[in-house]
């Protein structure tokens, strides 16, 4: 299993998550570690999808850390409502779905087949600091009962 990164560090004015009732939103997360960006650059329809694996599950670990970051006591993630996945895509580029994968699979590692949820993977122009990927989740959570 992978490590999910507990302290994603914000790159402006906001927080990495908030929690509303039983829901929780995170901000986009690039593939940072330390606050620094690892993988920057577009995504180029001439590189195996592979190439970009490594940036896509640092960025969906930042974002399953800054969800993690916002439970109780005896609360777990029940399941990831919504994932985001934002692409710095060339024009051309045509195997979203195929990079946004690699999130689903981190997510289910990590919290197990029955939490994944929808989503969407999105190319578009540019991300911050030039990032190559973005990721937002929406989760809800649940009480773990003993």
């Amino acid at each position: 299993m992978k490590e999910v990164n507990k302290n994603p560090i914000p790159q402006g004015k906001y927080i990495p998550a908030v929690r509303h009732a039983d829901v929780i939103y995170t901000s986009g997360m690039t593939p940072r570690k330390d606050g620094v960006l690892l993988y920057s650059g577009e995504i180029k329809a001439s590189v195996p999808v592979d190439a970009y694996r490594e940036a896509v599950e640092l960025a969906t670990l930042n974002a399953m850390g800054a969800a993690l970051n916002c439970l109780e006591l005896n609360e777990k993630i029940a399941s990831v409502l919504q994932m985001n996945i934002f692409l710095n895509t060339e024009a051309g580029f045509t195997a979203h779905s195929k990079i946004a994968d690699f999130a689903s699979e981190i997510v289910i590692d990590v919290l197990g087949i029955k939490s994944i949820g929808s989503r969407a993977a999105i190319g578009v122009a540019s991300l911050p600091s030039n990032a190559s990927v973005e990721i937002t989740l929406v989760c809800s959570v649940n009480k773990v009962f003993k």
